[in-house]
């Protein structure tokens, strides 16, 4: 579809067309709401957003809402973030990283980094990195540092790639993850900082090592190779 106009008939033609069966509709229409935008369609983005199943449409969601005045979609987004349901805090927080306004720091709680569920959870990780104030990113990277070893490959992946963003200031974080009891976690440890020495290694690679040094750790020569992962 397309606004020629956004008078009450049009924009009462986009809000039903945002809602939808048909997901080609419902991408359409958010193309053409963030193509035209007004006021009058940022709430109905936001709550859309939040109930949207197909990803490829609620990423067209939250580029319709960038493309609205900070201002008005900002206020939205936040209440959004404090939703009890899973979906609407996760793409409040990935549209909060594209709207990239620093204001929006107070929201990213330390329940939301470590929500336990785990789309929401990379999501705030994203997020964070974005909108960190200077001088905070040591206290995020340590706070980052407590999920390490969480979840699957694509988990531990958003979480190194989280970290690594913060450049040097999580080095301390991740000495001190290295010397975690558990198993998991000190491999993750290894890998992030390898990743941070040599971004080009590939996360595959940096945790197949990670996880050897961590098999061998008290071996002999287990120093040796720990040491030739720094490098």
């Amino acid at each position: 579809m397309t606004l020629t106009t956004t008078g009450p008939a049009e924009v009462a033609r986009a809000l039903k067309a945002l809602s939808d069966d048909r997901a080609s509709v419902r991408l359409r229409a958010a193309l053409a709401v963030g193509t035209a935008p007004d006021p009058r369609f940022v709430a109905a983005l936001v709550e859309r957003c939040a109930i949207e199943p197909e990803f490829f449409v609620r990423d067209m969601l939250t580029w319709a809402l960038t493309r609205h005045p900070v201002t008005l979609t900002l206020p939205e987004v936040l209440r959004a973030v404090r939703s009890e349901h899973t979906r609407a805090r996760s793409q409040a927080l990935h549209t909060l990283s594209k709207l990239g306004d620093r204001r929006a720091w107070p929201a990213i709680t330390r329940a939301l980094l470590t929500d336990p569920d785990d789309e929401v959870a990379r999501s705030a990780w994203r997020a964070a990195v974005v909108l960190v104030p200077e001088g905070e990113e040591g206290a995020l990277a340590a706070a980052l540092a407590t999920q390490l070893g969480r979840g699957g490959r694509e988990t531990r992946l958003s979480l190194s790639q989280a970290l690594t963003a913060l450049g040097e200031r999580i080095v301390p974080a991740l000495e001190a993850a290295t010397a975690s009891p558990d198993p998991g976690v000190r491999a993750h440890a290894l890998a992030t900082r390898r990743l941070l020495r040599d971004p080009d290694a590939g996360f595959e690679a940096a945790i197949e090592e990670a996880k050897r040094i961590v098999a061998l750790a008290g071996a002999p020569g287990a120093d040796d190779d720990e040491s030739r992962a720094d490098r």
